[in-house]
């Protein structure tokens, strides 16, 4: 591949999708939300671009109830895509997801109450996943212990940094009554990560895309495939729409990490460059390319 611009080519891509919120018996959430059509139609999509991502990353709430069932139907949905496009799956927990279902319908493991955190290599990047809920509550904590795990998995540095996922995002809401539903007690979350190999949070729980810092690791939270909030409505009147559902794009570089937003859907496009056209630029010198394609006509 011709490099065209100045960064080379990302080393790799992550799909970040969240909020899945599967019912049991493929029922509408809430009556009247598809959520399996939309999950599909994200995959789909997935599918149709091209890529070989790394990992699809599911950051939480991938069932509203917690059903066994509802696990099952969404790991139908997920493992042949996954597979096809030689990715693993990294599933986190979310407030609405149950550790014990989740376990046994979705890791085939034993059912057990402990906090569901994880470590995987994609390749030389690390990803820890840290599970956020707490049971019976709908807010996020990370327990003493947890972040004491934390601490001694970053204490060795991973090969091209860490990337960290988790359900509920470290940064605040906009919307007053989401903060009633937070990740409490963050200081020590951030204490452990001061001076560490982290170069990434994700995160879910929002329902809408929004881009954030904490301690000077940049969160990204990915909005839901399922609905999302009217971010139009005034901040005390926010609530949930058929609309604006997306995921996003993840592109790992050596000194830098991008999140893209990639709504789901049918969309009509207006024009595209084909692939004579890119062999074309390709075979000219960068001086000849600002020529043919930057100068104005």
């Amino acid at each position: 591949m011709v490099q065209l611009g100045q960064y080379p080519p990302a080393r790799q891509v992550l799909v970040h999708l969240s909020d899945t919120h599967f019912l049991r018996d493929g029922a509408l959430l809430h009556g009247d939300l598809p959520t399996e059509s939309n999950l599909e139609r994200a995959l789909e999509q997935v599918e149709s671009m091209g890529i070989r991502p790394s990992a699809l990353v599911f950051t939480g709430d991938l069932t509203d109830l917690g059903e066994t069932d509802a696990y099952a139907r969404l790991r139908a949905r997920v493992e042949p895509v996954a597979e096809r496009l030689g990715a693993q799956i990294i599933w986190l927990m979310g407030n609405h997801d149950e550790r014990g279902p989740m376990r046994s319908a979705l890791l085939d493991q034993e059912q057990s109450d402990g906090p569901l955190d994880q470590v995987w290599d994609l390749g030389g990047l690390r990803f820890i996943g840290l599970d956020s809920s707490v049971p019976g509550f709908h807010h996020g904590e990370l327990s003493d212990a947890q972040l004491d795990w934390l601490d001694g998995v970053l204490d060795s540095p991973a090969r091209y940094g860490t990337v960290i996922g988790m359900h509920h995002p470290p940064v605040p809401a906009p919307q007053p009554l989401f903060d009633l539903l937070e990740l409490r007690d963050q200081r020590p979350f951030a204490e452990v990560l001061a001076g560490r190999d982290v170069r990434a949070i994700l995160a879910g729980h929002l329902h809408y895309a929004l881009h954030s810092t904490f301690a000077d690791v940049p969160v990204s939270v990915a909005a839901a495939s399922c609905y999302t909030m009217n971010l139009s409505n005034p901040p005390r009147a926010t609530n949930g729409m058929n609309g604006g559902q997306s995921f996003n794009l993840v592109h790992v570089y050596d000194e830098q990490i991008t999140h893209s937003v990639v709504p789901i859907g049918d969309f009509a496009t207006a024009d595209t460059f084909t692939d004579d056209f890119i062999a074309e630029m390709e075979a000219l010198s960068p001086e000849e390319r600002i020529e043919a394609f930057s100068r104005k006509r």
